[in-house]
This record gives structure tokens, C-alpha cells and sequence, in this order.
């Protein structure tokens, strides 16, 4: 039985709504299937929600958090519909060419049918659930229309809005197939994220992944097989036009990310060779095997980063010059500055985690607050390179998510000689969020961190959305689980822990920040540079538009 929606909307169920709504309400008249769509992915995920948290639990989950199927169905969809709001806006100024446009589109309706094919994944896996335990139920009349009916209307406006700026209706046919796609792999891969790491995340939480690691992924593939299209076959045949021009930095975390997947997967095969072949010699010391697995892991590393990656980006997105080598030209071109934000970062972290690993271990603070410190530490980390080196912060945010990646794969694989090292180093910072088997805290600040600027690349028109991140985790987060944890009383749902006094809390701090960043962002000039890069995109647009002209 479905609860009504008053007993059915909570704290958390509006937030999130109003969020949508906030959105929904800037949008164009332009962009209304898109409104629509995300409406419906709305309703139908609150429904989803609703339905899970009154019925058998599907997946083990994290201990103690709500399942937060809506706020993961409809954060990715609403954050890309943002972004197309934007370049629309930059499209009608012509400052930005219509192939930009056409790629969020796809982002966006990508993205989407990653969360409702997920959706609809869930509402079969909790009827099969529910009819197991009673054979004689039967799902009723009510909640298969009413699913059909979304999944049929959601289905519908994607087809109107893909025929608008396809060419061809095999165009059409192609792209919803390519949409297709992308919500089998999404239900394929929480799937495989639920079972292979249970306990480390809610159904939400998970759901937000899986959409945004199957959307960047499938970003690369399809950018790789129109590469390999216009080089197989004329580039006059062909007429799809995929994707937007990628800066060197975007380029080389993209590239560094797909080696990190290939090598995790090529090692494991081999890993998996190596044990059937040896397996019968046991006259081999343990020690003597973890020395070749760590020099098969190593190597294997090395190659994968300095061979593999490289070629795929020289080859399919056009790099001049190794990858490594740009990199060190990059650094070089300023060297004063930057040289010294890294030696400022590392001293930086050196004298933080030291102090703080001595109080985790000898101190009876919670564990919750500790970790809010390196929330404050990477305030004062990001917050002048973003403003002074917006570009290099860029670049240090991929190579520090590379460094998070190799180190968590050593640590759940145990290389000898530093998995039981890192193992017992990371163990000092978890808590009831984390477990044994993936450690994601750390992740999680430095994607918070750092999507918002890796998303504000090219246009943009907002100053403080780069910031974004920072203020929401660095201060905001960190203010609402002080004043949560210390005095809060009121808590937004049943099952969750959030309390509307940190929530107060975290949007007063964060407000305070922004008021305070304001004046420094104009007296930095920084404001000034933003403006006159959007200048210099539309000059750029221009000229490229009368060029096309004359030809």
C-alpha cells in the first residue's frame, strides 16, 4: 500500500524537491521535454524510494543511512540540466557553438536513463522480492500504471527531444540506442557495486555513482569510436558529430582514469593466471610470492600509465606532444608559483595528517568530527589555488585522484611491501560510514571538491560555482556536523541522522563564506578574468562563424 504524500514527504523528500523545482523553474521554454523528464524521474523515484523503505531490504547497505533513492536518482539529471540551461543561454549570446549544446543535450538524457533504468531495476527487484515471501501477492492495479505510465512518458518526450536535434531518424534510432546502453550498464554496475561491496553505501548513494562513472565512461567511448570512425572511413560519411573540444588537462585525467580501469582489470586476469599455474608449488615461500605479485603489479602500473594511457590519448584525442612531457612543460611554464603551491600542499598535509593521526589514535574525539578538519583543510589547500591557479588546481585534482585510486588498489589487494602499511594508516580516519573492504571518505571531499570546477570549465557565467564544492564541504558540511552532532534535536526523517539544526547551521556558514568570498573574488580581479575569458570564447566564436562564412 502507498503512503499518502503528506505521511510519504519528509524533510529530506522536500529539500530535494525544492531543489528540482528551483531548477525546473529557470528553465526556457526551449528546454520544457527536458522539464518534463525530470519531473517524471522525480515522482518515480519517490515512489521508488517509498516503496523500498516500506518493503524487504534489497541490498546489505550502509548501517544507519536511508536509502536516498530520490536524492541519487535526480542529483546528476538536474546538475546537467543546469548546465544546458547555461549554455543555452550562451548559445543565444553566440558565444558558444551548437555542437556544445547538442553534447550536454546527450549528457543530460544520458544520464537520465542511467537513474531510470535503475529505477525500474529496483520497482521488478521489489516486486520479485515481495511475490517470493507471499506467493499469493500480486502487485496492485495502481502501482504498474502508474510505473508503466512514467517509464512510457519519460520514453516519449526523450524520442520528441533526440528527433529535434538529430538529422536523420537514424540518427534518432542510434542515439536512443546508445541510451539504451547506458541503462543496461547502469543497472549491470550497481549491481555488481552493491554485491561486491556491501555495507559501504546506501542504494542512493550508489545509484549516484554508477550514473556518473557510466556517464563519464561512455563520454570517452563514444569520443573514441567517432575517432576511430573519421579515421576508418572518410570523414565526409560522417555526419555525427560527437563531443566537445577537450582541454590538455581534461584530456589527461580522462586518460589516466581509463588506464587506471584497464590495468585493474588486465592485472586481475593475470593474477588469476598466475595463482592456477603456480598454485601446485607450495615449496615457494609466502614471501618470495607477494615479492612477484608486487613486481607483476608494479610493472604492469608503470606500463599501463606511461604506454597505454599516452597512446590513447595521442592517437584518439589528438595530443601533440607525450602527455608526460606536457605535464612537465606545464608545471614548468610558471615555475615559481607553482612550485611553490606544491611544496605549500605538502607541508601542508605532512603537518596535518601527522597531528591529526596522533589524536585518532590517542584521543576520544569522534571520529565524525575529526574527519571535519580535513574538510577545513582543504578549504585552506583549494581555496587560494583556485583563485591564483585555477588551471594547475585542474591538473593536481586528477593526479590526486590517481593517487587515491593506486593506493585504495593497494590496499584492498595487500601489495606487498605497503597494503598492510596504508591499510592500518587509512583504518585510523574510518568510522561507521567506511568499511573493511572500501574506504570512499576520502573520495568523496576530493570529487566534492573538485567536480564543480572540472564542471565549470569552458563557459561560465556564474563566478561562484567553481567554489562550490569547497563552501558546501569545507565549511558548510563541516558546520552542520559540529552544531548536528553537538545540538541537534529535530531530525529531517525516521531512519536518517540529519538534523535541521546542522542543516541551519551549514547554509547560515555557508552564506557567511560566500559573502565574504565575493569581495575578495573582485579585489583578486578574479571576476575580471572569468568575464574576459567569456569575451574571448565569443571573439573566438565569431571568428570561427565568419571564417565558415567566407569559405
Amino acid at each position: 500500500m502507498v503512503a499518502s504524500p503528506l505521511t510519504a514527504m519528509n524533510g529530506e523528500r522536500a529539500v530535494v524537491f525544492f531543489f528540482v523545482f528551483r531548477v525546473l523553474s529557470s528553465l526556457p521554454l526551449s528546454l520544457l521535454p527536458h522539464a518534463l523528464s525530470l519531473s517524471l524521474l522525480s515522482v518515480f523515484s519517490l515512489f521508488v524510494e517509498i516503496r523500498a523503505d516500506g518493503s524487504l531490504s534489497l541490498f546489505k547497505t550502509r548501517p544507519g543511512a536511508s536509502s536516498g533513492i530520490m536524492l541519487g536518482a535526480v542529483t546528476l539529471p538536474t546538475v546537467m540540466l543546469s548546465k544546458l540551461i547555461q549554455l543555452s543561454r550562451a548559445f543565444s549570446l553566440q558565444q558558444i557553438e551548437i555542437g556544445e549544446l547538442e553534447h550536454m543535450t546527450m549528457q543530460f538524457w544520458a544520464a537520465s536513463a542511467c537513474c531510470c533504468g535503475v529505477l525500474i531495476f529496483l520497482s521488478i527487484l521489489m516486486w520479485c522480492a515481495a511475490y517470493n515471501k507471499n506467493p499469493h501477492f500480486s502487485c496492485s492495479v495502481w502501482d504498474a500504471k502508474f510505473s508503466l505510465s512514467c517509464v512510457i512518458l519519460f520514453s516519449v518526450v526523450c524520442c520528441i527531444s533526440l528527433a529535434t536535434i538529430s538529422h536523420t531518424g537514424f540518427n534518432t534510432a542510434l542515439k536512443l540506442l546508445w541510451l539504451l546502453c547506458h541503462g543496461f550498464a547502469a543497472v549491470k554496475l550497481i549491481q555488481h557495486l552493491l554485491n561486491t561491496f556491501p555495507c559501504c553505501a546506501s542504494i542512493g548513494e550508489a545509484l549516484l555513482l554508477t550514473s556518473g562513472l557510466v556517464l563519464y565512461f561512455g563520454d570517452m567511448l563514444a569520443c573514441t569510436i567517432s575517432k576511430v570512425c573519421r579515421l576508418l572511413v572518410s570523414p565526409e560519411l560522417v555526419s555525427i558529430r560527437y563531443g566537445i573540444k577537450r582541454s590538455e588537462i581534461g584530456i589527461i585525467i580522462q586518460g589516466v582514469l581509463l588506464g587506471l580501469l584497464i590495468f585493474s582489470a588486465v592485472f586481475k586476469f593475470v593474477i588469476h593466471l598466475w595463482e592456477y599455474f603456480w598454485r601446485a608449488d607450495n615449496s615457494e615461500s609466502r614471501q618470495n610470492k607477494e615479492i612477484r605479485r608486487s613486481l607483476i603489479f608494479f610493472a604492469s602500473l608503470g606500463f599501463t600509465m606511461i604506454v597505454v594511457a599516452p597512446s590513447w590519448m595521442m592517437i584518439v584525442l589528438d595530443f601533440d606532444v607525450h602527455p608526460i612531457l606536457w605535464i612537465f612543460q606545464f608545471v614548468l611554464s610558471e615555475p615559481l608559483k607553482r612550485l611553490s603551491l606544491c611544496i605549500y600542499w605538502l607541508g601542508l598535509i605532512y603537518a596535518s595528517v601527522l597531528r591529526f593521526y596522533n589524536i585518532s589514535k590517542n584521543s576520544k574525539i569522534e571520529r565524525i568530527l575529526l574527519r571535519k578538519y580535513y574538510h577545513l583543510l582543504a578549504v585552506s589547500m583549494f581555496l587560494p589555488a583556485l583563485i591564483y591557479q585555477p588551471k594547475f588546481l585542474d591538473l593536481a585534482f586528477g593526479a590526486a585522484l590517481a593517487v587515491f585510486l593506486v593506493l585504495e588498489i593497494i590496499r584492498v589487494w595487500r601489495i606487498w611491501p605497503l597494503g598492510q602499511l596504508v591499510h592500518q594508516f587509512m583504518s585510523a580516519f574510518t568510522d561507521h560510514r567506511d568499511s573493511d573492504i572500501l574506504i570512499v571518505s576520502h573520495f568523496s571531499l576530493l570529487l566534492g571538491c573538485a567536480l564543480p570546477i572540472w564542471m565549470s570549465s569552458g563557459f561560465n557565467d556564474r563566478p561562484l560555482i567553481p567554489f562550490a564544492g569547497i563552501l558546501s564541504l569545507g565549511i558548510g558540511d563541516t558546520m552542520a556536523s559540529m552544531v548536528g552532532h553537538k545540538y541537534g534535536v529535530l531530525r529531517w526523517s525516521k531512519t536518517g541522522k540529519k538534523t535541521i539544526e546542522g542543516t541551519a547551521a551549514g547554509i547560515v556558514s555557508v552564506l557567511a563564506a560566500c559573502s565574504v568570498l565575493l569581495p575578495l573574488l573582485a579585489s583578486t580581479r578574479y571576476i575580471l578574468t572569468q568575464v574576459s575569458l567569456s569575451l574571448s570564447l565569443t571573439l573566438s566564436h565569431s571568428h570561427t562563424h565568419a571564417c565558415a562564412c567566407a569559405h
